[in-house]
């Protein structure tokens, strides 16, 4: 076998053992899953009429409100689901089996990419149960074309991938599991600063410059005008310039720690 088919088979490996580890203990992708869905729902019936009066300036009106919110909700439920990676990641690291895996005739990177490629799934698939609870409750998306929602799944896979690589980083450089689930918190806390749930101008002007240039806003704005015909502007290029210096980063953190030597 080539270098390149051993390697795409070590990968592969370590992938189904990602994917195994979240099938057994679904509890951490559950709990991960259950602040977006919580928050969607109490942003909708408990906010909704409230805040779709304030940013309309008129009546109430609720289905207006689950069209605005539901795209940050699904920003929100990727940076919740990666947290798993970290965990995982930082789980492995505690206990020996990367050290283990270092002595293997196996392809190095393997491991990494295993638990990236397992968490990006493991994100789409809570992306896509979360939008089947918006539909059920009332968001609707009548406007966009195939095209649109393509690049909608796409902007959704890249952002869930620059994500996990910073999860992943934040993992390796945790001492336990504990330590990396709350280093990985800003990845929950960051769209709540951003217009996932108000709009930018309902904000105070010093606060301004911080929720519109952060790395959420401007995908949750690119994906309200994929899915809503809204407005994009600059915020497309923002949020795929955003994705590729977070993938780079997180992988270039990733990799660093995992090569070094161990003390």
């Amino acid at each position: 076998m080539s270098t390149l088919s051993l390697a795409a088979r070590d990968c592969s490996t370590m992938l189904r053992r990602n994917l195994l580890h979240a099938r057994r203990y679904p509890s951490l992708t559950l709990n991960l899953l259950l602040t977006p869905v919580m928050l969607l729902l109490l942003f909708v019936y408990i906010f909704g009429d409230v805040m779709s009066a304030g940013m309309g300036g008129g009546g109430a009106d609720r289905s207006e409100y689950i069209a605005y919110v539901v795209p940050g909700i699904l920003l929100m439920t990727i940076g919740s689901t990666v947290i798993g990676a970290a965990v995982s990641v930082s789980t492995d690291m505690s206990e020996g089996i990367i050290a283990r895996f270092r002595t293997m005739a196996i392809y190095r990177g393997s491991v990494l990419i295993g638990h990236v490629v397992g968490s990006v799934l493991q994100s789409i698939a809570s992306v896509v149960l979360v939008g089947a609870v918006a539909v059920a409750i009332g968001f609707r998306s009548t406007d966009a074309t195939a095209l649109e929602w393509l690049a909608a799944f796409g902007l959704l896979s890249l952002f869930a991938l620059a994500l996990t690589w910073i999860a992943v980083g934040m993992g390796m450089a945790s001492p336990n599991a504990e330590a990396a689930s709350n280093s990985a918190m800003p990845l929950i806390l960051l769209p709540l600063i951003s217009s996932a749930f108000t709009p930018i101008e309902a904000m105070p002007g010093w606060f301004q410059p911080i929720a519109q240039y952060q790395p959420f806003t401007p995908a949750i704005e690119t994906l309200r005008g994929l899915l809503l015909g809204t407005e994009i502007g600059y915020n497309g290029w923002l949020a795929v310039a955003w994705s590729i210096a977070l993938a780079a980063l997180g992988y270039r953190w990733s990799t660093a720690s995992f090569h070094r030597d161990p003390k």
